[in-house]
């Protein structure tokens, strides 16, 4: 045994001292092997825990039971060496009748297998944990806290600052002049908090790694050159006791994403070459999660300047609606958007519509329902009718998603969206609204009191349902709130439906605030809600007249329509031409329409006005010949008119004109 086996072989007495060794004792003692017989096993070896060693030999020694494959590291190598690591093994030597003689102790160096196994069990726990999220700063946050103190005692990342925001890394060499920020530490004494923004000292080792991409051992010497060049830094090396240092690039494919730096203080053990290997590792693993982030970074904010362009910059403010949104715009932002779209007879169209997913993709395609909705509206649809041809729309760039190829991401997404409408009738106190997929409104009356309405619910644009889209009118008193979410927070927080409450009469951009405040943890998902507070159209700027189906409806209107204009006090201009409005407007009703026949007058910014009548069938535009008896009545209407349109109901259509009035 003593010939043959490649270990360290002791026989040992009763008191642990050695009394024979075999002579191939190398890499173990830092004596000389001739000198160590009689002299104690944990002592003569400088044993980093000798206490603790004889308690385990002793106990293999009363007991009889062997002990194999301790790890045992040494307080000091060979030669000045770093420490070393030895499995030893401990088995108790009998005599014939089993009295205890000794011990065998076994030992072999195992100090490049625990540091490979070590470096293998860092790089395993970096891949593990570096990367989990998608942000750079938190990146480099796991970064630290895998390799500290597994690795070192001290880690400091360092990122350009153009990568934390997104933007393309440079390229090495890195000008001296580019800021970076410390993105994280971990340890003792950091010389700069985390999150300054600065440049880093020309002639440091930091600098040089940015130059030429190579990691480096950095031995920590009083008086180093590259210290001076950088006072803060060496103070707090100083102040920690740090005696090694390896300073890394974050790089990738030429591009420097920022520095690493891994320092050993006190008991550690110092950098030695091989470690270059496993930083080097370590290093490529979390360069390409930060550029995973970064990506994700830009993508998402190049998504949020695309909502926010295609968002409405100053929403409309008309004056029957006092309007006020809330948005939230969550971590991974949404497809969600609004609108408050005015139309003729003193109505507001207020749209709450969200898109499922994030991106740029998500918000391009809220970007187009949100036109469709604006197009839709000017053709003055009933909502029922507007969501239904909205979610057509929709179905058609699901189709065109769908077939995209089967390589492309979006390819993968289906397109899923939700979408309210309510219109406002200011004259008539009442809201028609509809649903698709989204959450029902909530109202609060100018009393205090409040309620969910019951809207019946569509399917969600762009769904395999082909149910029709009901619509359902509430009356909405002057004064009223009305509340319309993306998400159900309006019934599933009993906190948010107080302040909704405890608001009937607070100014609508406060109410915002305090709902921000009560959501404050809210914030995963993105949140949207519109609050619209009603208000009447006062009676004397409306005139509402029913007409006789003979030919004395005209004259009667006009006659109607003059006296109501001089007492808005309208201009003469004005005055004739809603005169000539009235008049062609009333002719095609009754020659076309059926009874009842009614004229509405409505001064509200614009004149608008408006003859309803129980015939459903669309007016036509025509542009009648010279020697033509008809068919100038709408072409007339709309050479004079601002705009003009049909409104259909259940029952019948309203032809309006709207016009520009001046004060007489």
């Amino acid at each position: 045994m003593f010939t043959h086996l490649p270990m360290h072989l002791h026989v040992l007495d009763d008191r642990l001292r050695i009394v024979r060794v075999n002579a191939s004792m190398h890499g173990l003692c830092p004596t000389s092997v001739s000198s160590l017989p009689g002299q104690v096993f944990t002592e003569a070896y400088r044993l980093a825990a000798p206490e603790e060693e004889a308690a385990v030999a002793h106990r293999v020694m009363e007991g009889g039971e062997p002990v194999y494959d301790r790890m045992v590291r040494s307080v000091q190598g060979p030669a000045g060496t770093n420490p070393r690591v030895h499995s030893i093994s401990y088995v108790r030597l009998e005599s014939e009748s089993g009295k205890a003689l000794g011990l065998l102790a076994a030992a072999m160096d195992v100090t490049d297998r625990e540091r490979a196994l070590r470096r293998l069990k860092i790089l395993e726990e970096v891949r593990r944990h570096v990367g989990e999220r998608l942000e750079v700063m938190a990146v480099c946050q796991e970064l630290t806290k895998a390799v500290v103190p597994a690795f070192s005692g001290i880690a400091v990342v360092e990122v350009i600052e153009d990568v934390i925001r997104g933007e393309e890394p440079p390229l090495a060499p890195v000008d001296p002049g580019v800021p970076l920020r410390r993105a994280a530490f971990r340890g003792l004494m950091s010389a700069y908090p985390v999150g300054e923004v600065r440049k880093l000292p020309y002639g440091t080792p930091f600098s040089r790694v940015l130059a030429d991409l190579r990691p480096r051992v950095v031995p920590l010497e009083e008086g180093s050159l590259w210290l001076s060049a950088d006072p803060a830094r060496a103070e707090a090396i100083e102040r920690s006791g740090a005696h090694s240092l390896i300073v890394a690039p974050l790089a990738l494919r030429g591009q420097a994403l920022g520095v690493v730096s891994f320092y050993r203080h006190g008991a550690e053990d110092p950098f030695e070459g091989e470690d270059i290997a496993l930083t080097s590792d370590v290093c490529a693993h979390a360069a390409l999660c930060i550029e995973n982030a970064r990506r994700y970074t830009r993508e998402r904010t190049i998504a949020a300047t695309v909502k926010r362009r295609l968002l409405p910059q100053r929403p409309a403010t008309p004056s029957t609606v006092e309007v006020s949104h809330l948005h939230l715009p969550g971590t991974g932002g949404g497809g969600a958007w609004f609108d408050v779209i005015e139309l003729a007879g003193a109505r507001t169209a207020l749209v709450l519509g969200d898109v499922a997913g994030h991106g740029v993709a998500t918000a391009t395609t809220m970007g187009q329902l949100r036109m469709v909705v604006q197009s839709l509206a000017a053709l003055d649809l009933e909502p029922d009718e507007l969501m239904a041809r909205l979610s057509d729309t929709a179905a058609r760039l699901a189709a065109e998603r769908a077939a995209l190829p089967t390589g492309d991401p979006l390819h993968r997404e289906p397109l899923t969206a939700g979408c309210l409408i309510a219109v406002y009738d200011s004259v008539e106190h009442q809201c028609t609204i509809v649903r698709a997929g989204l959450p029902e409104p909530h109202v609060v009356f100018p009393d205090g009191s409040s309620t969910i309405l019951s809207v019946p619910a569509g399917p969600v644009l762009a769904g395999t349902d082909q149910a029709p889209f009901p619509a359902t009118t509430v009356a909405v008193p002057a004064g009223s709130t009305l509340a319309i979410g993306n998400e159900d927070v309006l019934a599933s927080s009993a906190q948010v439906r107080s302040l909704l409450d405890q608001g009937a009469t607070q100014p609508l951009d406060e109410l915002c605030d305090a709902l921000a405040y009560a959501m404050r943890n809210r914030y995963e998902t993105e949140k949207l809600i519109l609050l619209a507070r009603a208000k009447a159209l006062p009676a004397e700027q409306v005139l509402t007249l029913p007409l006789p189906a003979g030919p004395e409806a005209a004259p009667r209107a006009r006659a109607a329509a003059r006296r109501q204009l001089e007492a808005w006090q309208v201009d003469e201009d004005s005055t004739f031409t809603a005169e000539l409005i009235v008049s062609e407007l009333v002719g095609n009703a009754v020659r076309y329409g059926a009874a009842p026949l009614r004229l509405r007058l409505i001064l509200d910014g614009m004149l608008t006005c408006e003859v309803s009548d129980a015939v459903s069938s669309a007016p036509h535009l025509k542009h009648a010949r010279t020697v033509d008896e008809t068919g100038r009545g709408l072409f007339i209407v709309a050479t004079v008119a601002d705009t003009w349109g049909t409104h259909y109901e259940a029952k019948g259509k309203t032809v309006w004109a709207q016009q520009l009035t001046g004060a007489a």
